[in-house]
């Protein structure tokens, strides 16, 4: 009853006079080029750094500037997640076709171990209360936990179901998005037990994660236009709000307390502002490209990355929108105050 009520009256905000929100102006466009396929975006503040999985590499862009300033290269199988341990000066990524956890140097960007992880290995979390990076493995159902200091898996979590993205509160506690099952899983980041499985039975196959670490409160994206507002020591599902199609990804700015939906499919950026851990209203729609799915954020300046192609529309009605090819770039969006 309370989920349907918070969708009623969040559909009935839409409807409503826009609220007063500063607007997002697009104030750069990075190329990226070929190949057209990409994934997560993970934004480092330590080194101002945005990570994006491109493919066979991973591109890095200076947050400040814009610019694209490197990749790590030699990743056959294809990218997807970034975790970063500052403490070792060490980035991990994936390679999802072999099963591996790539080490690279967060300075020179060379690869500097493979870890055996397993099959469809895909987004990565870091856990500042151990220091671990946690793979998640979607198909298999499992998560394999690596120690930077040693570069070796210490710890396998069977969880039991395919997953999708996953985010840590940095106090002992790390959050998975359970596409299959519809739930959201935590674990205890020090034991590397499954402590729950929280229903969220109106989330239609779950992918993006985000969390406000001061609130307690965790943000998930789902494929039927919702995103759910959990709260993350109960498993309450506290509000359900409407964002466009073909999210990937959910983000959360912790200084101006807003909510990100980047929707690949309407080509929209769907933001909701935080009044309280309970209460949530929605801003302006940013019109970003079809195919723009997966994002980050700067925390301390509010700028936003997405990363898109232009696109052709799909010949079968309802397919999924073609990419152009060599036009895949980085949108960088900035608040205008």
């Amino acid at each position: 009853m309370f989920g349907r009520l918070a969708v009623s009256m969040a559909w009935l905000a839409l409807a409503s006079p826009a609220f007063a929100a500063p607007a997002y102006t697009l104030t750069k466009s990075t190329p990226l080029g070929l190949p057209d396929r990409w994934d997560y975006v993970v934004f480092n503040a330590p080194t101002h750094r945005v990570y994006i999985a491109h493919s066979a590499k991973l591109e890095v862009i200076d947050a400040k500037s814009g610019d694209l300033v490197g990749a790590v290269d030699g990743i056959p199988g294809g990218t997807h997640g970034t975790g970063i341990s500052n403490a070792t000066g060490q980035g991990f990524t994936d390679d999802g076709v072999n099963g591996l956890a790539v080490a690279f140097d967060l300075k020179t960007l060379k690869i500097t171990q493979r870890i055996p992880a397993d099959k469809d290995a895909d987004a990565i979390a870091a856990d500042a209360a151990t220091g671990h990076i946690f793979v998640i493995e979607g198909d298999p159902g499992a998560i394999t936990v690596i120690d930077p200091k040693t570069d070796t898996a210490v710890a396998t979590i069977k969880v039991g179901a395919p997953m999708e993205y996953a985010t840590s509160d940095d106090q002992g506690s790390l959050y998975v998005a359970g596409v299959e099952k519809s739930d959201l899983v935590r674990i205890d980041t020090r034991t590397n037990a499954v402590l729950a499985h929280w229903a969220t039975p109106d989330c239609k196959r779950p992918h993006g994660l985000a969390i406000d670490k001061a609130g307690r409160r965790l943000f998930m994206g789902c494929v039927n236009s919702l995103m759910m507002v959990v709260n993350a020591d109960t498993g309450q599902v506290i509000a359900e709000l409407p964002i466009g199609k073909g999210s990937d990804a959910i983000a959360f700015d912790p200084k101006r307390k807003r909510v990100f939906s980047p929707n690949g499919v309407d080509g929209t950026l769907t933001i909701y502002q935080q009044t309280s851990p309970d209460a949530y209203q929605p801003l302006e729609t940013i019109p970003t490209l079809v195919s723009g799915r997966t994002m980050a954020i700067d925390p301390e300046t509010g700028r936003i990355f997405i990363v898109a192609a232009d696109t052709d529309p799909s010949p079968t009605p309802g397919g999924r929108a073609k990419a152009r090819p060599g036009t895949t770039h980085v949108m960088i969006f900035d608040p205008v105050k």
